[in-house]
């Protein structure tokens, strides 16, 4: 059995591939495997545990060594986690008391620390500081043990069927995803299709970057790419230069071997020979195409004219004028009817650009034209872009008057809206377009089973910027944070250079305003700790905080990972954020994996990360968490002092923003029968269950969505 793929099941579905072969007796090591499962919040299902109690104990045992790992990495316990104050959150000094005890050991010592240009002190180079203190086992002598608790985290493992066809079935379902995938997601289709190059490849493939892996499959097994347009050929090429499929960042083009040439050339030719309006598409990528031409060399291949003719378009020396220029022409011109007439050949551009079309009609006459148009196209746009604008229309139709702006890379902004208001009738006949085009294209559910803590999932309308991980929702995502005590962290690995990442915590008032903070600068307050400043990671280094939520008299919460020198979250070795929920009785170690309820990959260009925050709801109401996965760029030495008003406009933006969720969209099902799941056992025919994670005991032939597939709930 490949531990590769094994890997990758059990980290995408939380399914367990089972090996074929003879049966045995390894009830007793599929218990045991179940005990260590449970020390990292995992467990097998009912028909799991019988599966494997039905293969021999050397099966079990080889499953195990594939499978532990995995769900160790997942939950953040694959990595020892020291603190700097050895007893956290216990003996933690106030700020003043740890700086002034380092100043005078140092001077004790003779060994004041630097003195910067300026005659000010060091503080951070005093000796003793950033450091660990004592080793992890000594940390771990400074603790009791974790005293189980209900709420500890538990995710149950799924069994599953052979690895190959488990693996298969998980390269179809990334490939034909109707959104783009986030990176883990797309790291793992692109080794999925290295596996599977022989196919069969799925029939669909809406995402043009998922397109661009495969076709670097094809191409590599001699078979031809699929491409309709000029930029899926431009995307081929990057993936066989080992570059960016996205087209985000420029790709150095590589000596391509003469079939791979061979296969490119044909392809641009085939595509301008069916459709020469397609040539207007060049000029958005200009200066790429002249380089690919440099290494594609279509002046020696004479039965390929009309891919000569790309790389014309791109040295200017043939006119293709673009869509989007034939676009501008007519909006310059005030020809707001028009316009709408030329973007029915493109639908998903046309939906793309209703606000701009609205908002430029002068007279109800034009604005029913646009709608009009709008109505007539519906049909032959994704179910994605539809998606997209049901949620800006909403958002069109609020009182509040700023946008926010997050690029796939993560990097979050906040702008007036200085946009004119669009009225209410043709929001709410826009809306209305929208609900019944998007209903026409849901599956029927038949009975429809729904975990009420699903129901404020935001829909993954596109996987850029949301990380890999455990318990990992959407931007825009509420959850319901139960526990007494959170304890946020992280961890990073340093690669090279020595790197400091500093974990802080702001917390603002109901009018984002009112700022107090838990960082290394301010290491205690009423409500919570800090675990203490460590300022390298050879090995690896951890920070803490610890928050008592009854405690906390703000209402809003932001954890945020400062990069104050070093390495980036893209250089480090590794590195993640998590946080945990426990209550007060239960002791422990800083880091038990049981109680982790989100670890998450740090990446991302910026240098200042902002994960998710949480929002008290009221006297009456408990905290929830609201997923971000944002980023600034940040400055050099960042510091949570330093960024509280971007940081505050960012979750201030967030908050109140409204995401479409798995709410809107069960709402627009034909179901049957709608049962809201109370956590029982399940019924005993088949079901559509949605949900946070899979019950255990679903009828054979029920169709299953949780994080790990949410994708699948966007119609195409």
């Amino acid at each position: 059995m490949s531990s590769d793929l094994v890997r990758l099941v059990v980290e995408h579905t939380r399914r367990v591939p089972l090996p074929e072969g003879a049966g045995g007796t390894g009830a007793v090591a599929a218990r045991q495997l179940d005990a260590v499962l449970l020390t990292a919040g995992f467990k097998l299902s009912g028909e799991l545990m019988r599966r494997l109690s039905g293969l021999s104990q050397g099966a079990v045992l080889d499953l195990a060594q594939g499978v532990l790992p995995v769900v160790r990495e997942l939950a953040g316990d694959h990595v020892r986690h020291n603190v700097y104050f050895r007893d956290f959150p216990r003996n933690v000094p106030g700020t003043l008391e740890f700086w002034a005890g380092l100043l005078a050991q140092a001077l004790v010592d003779g060994r004041p620390g630097a003195v910067l240009s300026d005659g000010v002190l060091d503080l951070l180079t005093l000796p003793g500081y950033g450091r660990y203190q004592h080793s992890y086992e000594q940390m771990l002598d400074a603790h009791e043990e974790l005293i189980e608790g209900a709420g500890d985290r538990v995710t149950v493992l799924h069994a599953g069927g052979t690895v190959e066809d488990e693996a298969h079935a998980l390269y179809l379902a990334l490939a034909a995803s109707t959104t783009p995938l986030g990176e883990d997601a797309a790291d793992a289709l692109a080794e999925l299709a290295a596996h599977f190059a022989g196919g069969p490849h799925p029939v669909d493939v809406p995402v043009r970057e998922n397109l661009a892996v495969i076709n670097h499959v094809r191409v590599h097994g001699g078979l031809e790419p699929r491409v309709d347009t000029v930029t899926d050929v431009l995307r081929l090429a990057c993936a066989l230069s080992g570059g960016d499929v996205t087209l985000l960042a420029p790709t150095r083009f590589l000596p391509l071997r003469r079939p791979f040439r061979r296969a490119l050339l044909a392809a641009l030719d085939g595509v301008v020979a069916a459709s020469p309006a397609k040539l207007g598409d060049v000029g958005a990528y200009r200066e790429r195409w002249k380089r690919l031409g440099e290494r594609l060399h279509p002046h020696e291949y004479p039965r390929y004219p009309h891919a000569a003719q790309v790389f014309e378009v791109a040295r200017g020396e043939r006119d293709a004028p673009s869509f989007a220029g034939r676009l501008e022409r007519r909006m310059a011109g005030r020809d707001v009817v028009g316009a709408a007439g030329l973007l029915a050949a493109a639908p998903g551009l046309l939906f793309r650009s209703l606000d701009r079309l609205l908002r430029d009609a002068l007279t109800t006459a034009e604005r029913d034209a646009v709608l009009d148009a709008a109505e007539r196209a519906a049909g032959r746009v994704s179910g994605r872009v539809l998606l997209s604008v049901r949620e800006h229309a909403a958002n069109r139709a609020a009182a509040t008057r700023t946008r926010v702006f997050a690029n796939r890379l993560g990097y979050g902004k906040v702008l007036p809206d200085t946009r004119r208001r669009l009225p209410y009738a043709v929001l709410d006949r826009l809306a209305a377009l929208l609900d019944a085009e998007i209903a026409g294209r849901l599956p029927a559910p038949g009975h429809l089973l729904l975990d009420p803590a699903v129901l404020d999932v935001a829909l993954p309308l596109t996987g850029k910027g949301t990380p890999g991980g455990l318990g990992v929702l959407p931007r825009g995502s509420l959850t319901p944070v139960d526990g007494a005590l959170l304890r946020f962290f992280i961890y990073w690995r340093e690669n090279e250079h020595t790197t400091d990442f500093d974990l802080s915590a702001l917390m603002l008032d109901r009018t984002y305003r009112n700022p107090a903070w838990l960082s290394y600068t301010n290491l205690r307050s009423v409500a919570g700790r800090h675990s203490g400043d460590i300022t390298a990671a050879p090995q690896g280094a951890s920070e803490f905080i610890e928050l008592n939520l009854a405690q906390v008299t703000h209402r809003f919460v932001i954890p945020q990972v400062n990069v104050f020198s070093g390495e980036g979250f893209e250089e480090v070795a590794e590195s993640f954020f998590g946080f945990m929920l426990r209550e007060a009785e239960q002791q422990g170690r800083p880091f038990e994996p049981r109680t982790v309820r989100l670890k998450s990959d740090l990446r991302g260009a910026g240098r200042v990360a902002l994960p998710l925050a949480f929002v008290h709801d009221g006297a009456d109401g408990g905290w929830r968490a609201k997923w971000m996965h944002l980023h600034l760029r940040g400055v050099r030495f960042n510091a949570v002092e330093n960024n509280m008003a971007t940081t505050s406009d960012l979750v201030r933006s967030v908050m109140e923003r409204e995401y479409l969720t798995v709410r809107y969209l069960a709402g627009l099902m034909a179901a049957e029968s709608t049962t809201v799941w109370d956590g029982g056992p399940p019924p005993a025919h088949p079901v559509t269950f949605i949900g946070l994670e899979r019950p255990d005991g679903l009828a054979a032939g029920s169709r299953v969505v949780t994080p790990e597939n949410l994708r699948d709930l966007i119609p195409e």
